[in-house]
């Protein structure tokens, strides 16, 4: 399995042309819901974003990435790769329980992996479904809506069906909310909204780097 490269931070190295300084990790910023945000990990390593923002926690589903050294952040890490074979279902339930606990203390949580594609979606698509209520279908959406390039991979897909069958027997009886919770859905700046009407089809498979 290739190793993971650290993601170079936002910064006046990286800005081109007219940009801005910093103006790349804006742009890879979605904003799942108002307090709950979901990027790269360069986002993570621009400390002035992370203020502006005022995050106060951050999720980091990887191995290797670095995490935040922005001061007042706090960072949860959960150590895997972006491989289907990978045990993402074991994680998903202290993630939710942890972002959560952030919300209510009135911190704005970043969830974060290499890419901002395949784990950190998955993680920020379980926390929709266990404090949100939504079926993983619409949770899916709803991340989706934010953040276009979205995408777990096939075996975190398949641990999210057991996810929400697990939700399913705790409450017997009930069905998963269709509705987006209150602020979900909100579209980043700088991002078009998705294109894609209808429920979601599983990601397609083989391994991302």
């Amino acid at each position: 399995m290739d190793a993971e490269a650290p993601a170079p931070a936002g910064g006046p190295a990286e800005a081109t042309g007219s940009e801005a300084p910093g103006s790349g990790s804006r742009r890879q910023l979605a904003r799942i819901t108002p307090w709950l945000l979901l990027g790269p990990a360069r986002v993570a390593a621009d400390a002035e974003l992370l203020a502006r923002e005022r995050v106060t926690f951050c999720v980091n589903v990887t191995r290797q990435q670095p995490c935040p050294r922005a001061p007042g952040v706090r960072t949860l890490r959960v150590p895997v790769f972006d491989d289907p074979a990978e045990d993402l279902l074991t994680h998903l339930e202290p993630c939710c329980a942890a972002l959560e606990a952030a919300a209510r203390a009135g911190g704005t949580c970043l969830v974060f992996c290499k890419n901002g594609r395949s784990r950190s979606a998955a993680v920020c698509t379980a926390y929709l479904m266990r404090h949100g209520g939504l079926s993983l279908e619409r949770a899916f959406q709803v991340v989706k809506k934010a953040r276009p390039v979205a995408e777990p991979n096939p075996g975190f897909w398949a641990q999210l069906r057991k996810y929400e069958e697990a939700l399913r027997e705790r409450t017997p009886g009930s069905e998963p909310r269709r509705e987006a919770p209150s602020g979900a859905g909100a579209r980043e700046s700088g991002e078009p909204e998705a294109r894609e009407k209808g429920s979601p089809r599983p990601p397609a498979s083989g391994r991302r780097p």
